[in-house]
């Protein structure tokens, strides 16, 4: 087993910022919506966003949000869509869990976030400008930190005062868990005593049109955007980490099918094996499979997912709920399952799977205890 738990979490995605937010989205994502009607969470208006053109109109954004609202002015002229969502996201979880950070512990706390590129749309413009420009190519260097894949983990740290181990995981669909095996391995390691994990996407035209080119033919997935974050620490953790458990990781596993296909069809099944064994739970108590696959007849994870614990449980697709979120789907994946929980005193277990496109595979076993789901803090 990995030895670390979750405290406390925060999400800001299209349904809002925080884990209430989501929960009441979810909460109002129910079947049997009549046919014609609009169903709640569905993809919304973003031309707002850009002055750009996009493939679609619509996608799943927040729209309205507005970093100063969060964080006021000061110092938050300069961030970018992906630093903005992660900086309110890691602040949020940091409230969630009832962290207070000081010169006792900033030293003993790190952040590592996943993502793709970083911001897609700071990199590609500021690339631009520097051809554009009349010569000497003069371009503004206070955005050039924009266009480091380390901008949104690195300006979150500077804001919140965390001097820890400080890590930016670019692994595409995969980035969530790996991030989440990153920092498992820094807790089990001493490096630190608690890590804030995540993962982050913006919505922006540049991802609009990749989603758009690079989806299943014949079967558009919107584009969406969010910023998750949860605190993790040792089982055994300081006070000052949060008290209160709401999940545990129980084990995380990797693995690789070169050129995707049938190989990584069967690393996963391998992934997903040796995560159990690794967990020590029976594959038959598995709950849900929570899964990044963008549409309803696409098992490319839940196939494989089940010939490995020999049963079929529940599918959830968290590109079905918030769109094609890329490198936050495994995090949306995680809060879509903390913050479902039904009540009782039960816990439940969830696998959660991601696979890339050149056949790179992870998987995740998640016990997530009693008491989870929209906070009372």
């Amino acid at each position: 087993m990995s030895g670390v738990v979750i405290t406390g979490w925060s999400a800001v995605s299209p349904a809002g910022v925080g884990r209430a937010a989501l929960a009441e989205r979810l909460a109002a994502v129910t079947p049997g919506v009549p046919a014609g009607v609009p169903a709640p969470g569905g993809p919304v208006d973003v031309t707002a966003l850009t002055d750009e053109p996009l493939p679609t109109p619509t996608g799943h954004a927040l729209v309205d949000f507005d970093v100063r609202s969060h964080l006021g002015r000061k110092g938050t002229s300069f961030y970018d869509r992906a630093t903005a969502l992660s900086v309110v996201a890691c602040g949020d979880a940091l409230r969630d869990a009832g962290v207070e950070v000081d010169d006792t512990n900033r030293a003993r706390l790190g952040l590592v976030l996943g993502t793709s590129l970083g911001s897609f749309r700071s990199t590609s413009d500021y690339t631009r400008e520097t051809l554009v420009q009349e010569k000497p190519y003069l371009v503004n260097p206070v955005l050039f930190p924009n266009t480091v894949m380390n901008c949104a983990a690195g300006q979150s740290a500077i804001r919140h005062g965390l001097r820890g181990v400080n890590a930016t995981v670019a692994t595409g669909p995969l980035a969530f868990l790996d991030a989440l095996r990153y920092g498992s391995n820094a807790i089990a390691r001493g490096y630190v005593d608690a890590m804030l994990v995540g993962a982050v996407e913006e919505f922006s035209p540049h991802r609009a049109w990749t989603t758009w080119l690079t989806g299943r033919p014949g079967q558009p997935v919107p584009t969406g955007e969010a910023a998750v974050v949860f605190v993790l620490t040792r089982a055994e953790q300081p006070a000052w980490a949060g008290v209160r458990r709401e999940a545990e990781v129980l084990a995380l596993a990797t693995a690789y099918g070169p050129g995707g296909g049938p190989a990584a069809d069967r690393a996963l099944t391998g992934c997903v094996s040796r995560a159990v064994r690794r967990a020590g739970v029976d594959p038959a108590e598995v709950d849900c499979v929570l899964t990044g696959e963008t549409g309803e007849d696409d098992t490319d994870e839940f196939d494989p997912a089940c010939a490995a614990l020999g049963q079929v449980p529940t599918r959830i697709r968290a590109s079905g709920l918030f769109g094609r979120c890329d490198a936050a789907t495994g995090g949306l994946a995680l809060a879509t399952f903390l913050a479902t929980a039904p009540a009782g005193d039960t816990p439940r277990l969830a696998l959660i799977t991601s696979r890339s496109p050149d056949g790179g595979t992870a998987a995740a076993i998640v016990r997530g205890w009693p008491g989870a789901g929209a906070s009372d803090r």
